[in-house]
């Protein structure tokens, strides 16, 4: 893949991208080029600093910070609507906003498997939906959904995120024929990347997962190198492509 196609007067929505994969991913997006919308449900601080280095490095009015539940339609339409307002159009939807869980099966609630599917996929269901009619007027309408590697290979106290991720799939494949042949749609399956966010308590840990013999490339990969892969993806050669499953985990698990 061109890890940095030219996405020069493109706008990008990253939910999620206050902190770690989505942080990289804005970041990235806008060393394309792009101008960016970066959101956060809560991390208001966070959002507002990696909007700041967007502008820093890339010129004022390339960014634009907004707190926004991405499971509320009313907060959805708000956010989708002041990003056409201030950029003008939205070409890209990145749906990233996730919640981390992990509770056997007696211990997680209703409560919890509701909060989980709410952001997670109704959240990526609400954004694609408001997206969706500026996407079909951009000549580059993209969107990607962050999968996990986790709804392949399974894990244990995993029940609401496994599911999560499982929809996000389905929901990838029906808005690939929903919405081509304009807009392509696909999904980003990673493993457990290293972030610069990280405790320094968890590089050992993901370091030893990753030399266990049954990962070929024995390391944890970045969260620089799945933003690379998102970007090309959004790019000019990347058009052919939509409905895909996309692993990028180092060999953890080989998609089919």
């Amino acid at each position: 893949m061109d890890a940095i196609p030219d996405l020069t007067g493109r706008v990008a929505l990253v939910t999620g991208s206050a902190k770690r994969t989505g942080r990289a991913i804005a970041l990235k997006l806008a060393e394309a080029g792009a101008s960016v919308v970066v959101n956060a449900l809560a991390s208001r601080r966070e959002a507002e600093a990696t909007a700041r280095d967007i502008e820093r490095a890339h010129g004022e009015g390339r960014a634009l910070s907004f707190i926004a539940d991405v499971g509320d339609p009313d907060a959805v339409h708000a956010m989708v609507e002041a990003a056409v307002e201030r950029f003008g159009g939205l070409d890209i939807l990145l749906n990233n906003a996730s919640i981390r869980h992990h509770a056997a099966l007696d211990a997680t609630t209703i409560d919890d498997w509701r909060r989980i599917l709410r952001v997670t996929l109704d959240g990526s269901f609400l954004c694609s939906k408001a997206a969706a009619p500026y996407l079909m007027r951009s000549p580059a309408g993209t969107i990607i959904n962050m999968g996990g590697v986790v709804a392949h290979t399974g894990a244990r106290g995993a029940s609401a995120i496994m599911t999560a991720k499982a929809g996000l799939e389905g929901l990838t494949r029906a808005l690939a024929y929903d919405l081509g042949p304009r807009v392509t749609v696909n999904c980003v399956i990673p493993a457990s990347m290293h972030s610069p966010d990280d405790p320094p308590e968890r590089a050992p840990a993901l370091q030893s997962f990753y030399q266990h013999e049954r990962v070929p490339l024995a390391r944890p990969g970045s969260v620089d190198e799945i933003a690379n892969a998102i970007v090309a993806l959004c790019g000019p050669a990347w058009r052919y492509m939509t409905g895909q499953m996309i692993h990028i985990n180092g060999g953890v698990h080989f998609g089919s």
